[in-house]
């Protein structure tokens, strides 16, 4: 089983929000997840982004591969810190 870090949109029409979940490659993008390790919306300045680093971490070192944003996000919060 293929799983991924990726975004799951959130929101209403032209207000969009982003759950950071754990998916299976193969399930739709707003499908059935493994585990929400966070949030990101970038609607409001700057972007509000929470994010369980601990969990992220644990489950790229189990094979889990990150997309490009969520590999941004994670990026960005290691750097804040």
């Amino acid at each position: 089983m293929a799983v991924r870090i990726r975004l799951r949109r959130m929101g209403a029409h032209q207000n969009p929000f982003y759950r950071i979940v754990v998916a299976d490659s193969r399930s739709p993008r707003d499908g059935r997840c493994i585990e929400e390790i966070g949030y990101f919306n970038p609607m409001t300045n700057p972007e509000e982004i929470k994010l369980d680093l601990e969990k992220a971490e644990k489950w790229i070192s189990n094979g889990a591969q990150p997309t490009e944003r969520v590999k941004s996000i994670i990026k960005s919060l290691k750097e804040s810190k």
